[in-house]
């Protein structure tokens, strides 16, 4: 006769699978049967997660437990569903010492549990604490995790969340021999205007430019000279940008707690801002590699991404770009993996007028010019250009200016006009039921709705289709940029000098569109 496994020697707990952003349940059973003594762990484990056994072994002889001369056998269900990473030593951990009833079975598989055990026993903290904190939110069960990874999970709020230095601090809160407190939610405050635009000499219609991006979320392109300020003026735009709101913040910290870059103790409500090299690869910027891992422009959500000398980028990563502007998603396939994470950022690029850089100074420019300056824009596409609302000439600054005090308008100033028209945005998708956030967001029905121009618009709008041969995308592109030029002047609608000075806008690389 076969010999049945005790149920007092099975147990079981919950822990989650990352596939993107998307927490994967996943049930961890541990039996303890006579046998032949082991310690297996089967599931579709990877390296990783097999290595989990010598951790917990060891851990738990730093705490003077022993294990049984037994079989210990541990299951990741869903079998077939692929385990990666560290994370699953402590559920590994609260499992097995439920099976030796050291646990309280019934609290422990209540639990949803994470953290990579030290060969000591402390916890070590670990990537998707928030996306885990949110499935165990949805399933109504505690999250057992490290304390480094505490109030990064705690910030949903949706289930209590304790962490833990050590293991021998959850085994008395299971036995509530020295119960945890819930853990707080934490918030990194940072100071986006430590870089203010007070400190750029000249260039007003390049301030303004940025203005208008950050008050509608419009792309923008900068072409000059070097040294003239493009980099400067780049890493000045979070500084006018408003804060994040909470939701745009969760789903912000979502992708940077999958890629470990919330490791400052909490969740920041400053909105990104990324600026990758020119030689970075595709798997880099748009996302991929091992376990499909987002990229620059997901890690740019709700925030900013700045291309340094943007035609310098290979041209299939360029092109890559395209639909995940347009959708504000990207899909990254892979033979094991096929993810899907957001990508809603504003992009900045710029670029210098021609290779040499010297396009705009007639006595230090090549013999080439100015054929060099249309082969070297011409490296970005047509359609990419035409997804560009905003295209800016940034001539090089006067000696004189910068010898001028720096008395310019500070980024306070300009972030104030620009939160009024994202709350004037904001309003008016609210009261007309429309989903769009900001004016870049608006197209079809609602676009003629709220951005059609008036007649004398209207008419200086056709002109420039003619003349500058826009593309349906580029017309409704310049529709949207003078909403959002409309709602900074405090105007309810469209007028004449809103198209005018949306069209110059575009007159860089116009032969596009």
């Amino acid at each position: 006769m076969f010999e049945a496994a005790s149920p007092e020697a099975l147990s079981l707990t919950h822990t989650v699978a990352f596939e993107g952003l998307e927490a994967r349940r996943v049930e961890v059973q541990c039996a303890v049967t006579a046998g032949l003594p082991g310690f297996a762990i089967v599931g579709l484990p990877d390296k990783a997660v097999s290595e989990a056994r010598e951790r917990v072994r060891t851990a738990l002889q730093a705490m003077a437990i022993a294990l049984p001369s037994r079989r210990i056998t541990v299951n990741l269900s869903p079998a077939d569903l692929p385990k990666e990473g560290s994370h699953f030593d402590l559920p590994i951990a609260l499992a097995l010492l439920a099976a030796l009833g050291i646990l309280p079975k019934e609290r422990v598989e209540a639990s949803l549990s994470l953290g990579e055990l030290s060969l000591n026993g402390r916890l070590v903290p670990v990537l998707g604490a928030l996306p885990a904190a949110l499935a165990a939110g949805e399933d109504g069960r505690a999250l057992m995790c490290p304390s480094g990874c505490g109030a990064e999970a705690a910030w949903v709020g949706a289930t209590p969340v304790f962490a833990a230095t050590s293991l021998a601090e959850l085994v008395a809160h299971f036995t509530d021999r020295a119960p945890l407190e819930p853990a707080k939610p934490g918030e990194v405050v940072g100071d986006p205007t430590t870089k203010c635009m007070s400190e750029v000499r000249g260039q007003e219609r390049a301030k303004r430019a940025l203005e208008i991006a950050a008050a509608g979320r419009h792309h923008l392109l900068m072409v000059g000279s070097p040294g003239s300020g493009k980099s400067m003026l780049a890493a000045r735009l979070p500084g006018i940008l408003p804060p994040l709101s909470p939701a745009e913040a969760l789903d912000t910290s979502m992708i940077h707690s999958l890629s470990g870059l919330l490791n400052e103790g909490g969740i920041s409500r400053v909105r990104p801002y990324r600026a990758p090299h020119h030689t970075a690869s595709m798997a880099a910027i748009v996302g991929g590699g091992r376990g499909a891992k987002p990229g620059e422009i997901s890690l740019a959500h709700n925030g900013v991404l700045f291309l340094d000398e943007f035609p310098e980028y290979p041209r299939a990563v360029l092109e890559t770009l395209r639909q995940p502007i347009e959708t504000g998603d990207v899909v990254v396939a892979r033979a094991n993996a096929h993810v899907t994470y957001p990508c809603r950022f504003l992009l900045i690029a710029a670029a210098n007028p021609c290779r040499c850089g010297n396009l705009y100074d007639a006595s230090a420019a090549c013999s080439r010019a100015p054929i060099c300056g249309e082969d070297y824009i011409g490296k970005i596409s047509g359609p990419l250009m035409d997804r560009f609302d905003l295209r800016l000439e940034v001539p090089p600054v006067a000696y004189a200016d910068l010898d001028l005090p720096a008395d310019g308008e500070t980024s306070v100033v300009i972030a104030a006009r620009v939160a009024e028209a994202r709350r004037v945005q904001a309003d008016r998708f609210a009261s007309l039921g429309a989903p769009a956030l900001v004016n870049a967001d608006v197209e079809g029905a609602l676009l003629d709705q709220i951005a059609t121009p008036d007649a004398a618009g209207k008419e200086l709008l056709l002109k420039a289709a003619e003349k500058f041969n826009l593309t349906a995308r580029g017309y409704h592109r310049v529709l949207r940029l003078a909403r959002t030029i409309a709602d900074l002047d405090g105007a309810a609608s469209v007028g004449q000098p809103h198209i005018a000075e949306a069209i110059g806008y575009r007159l860089i690389g116009a032969r596009n569109g």
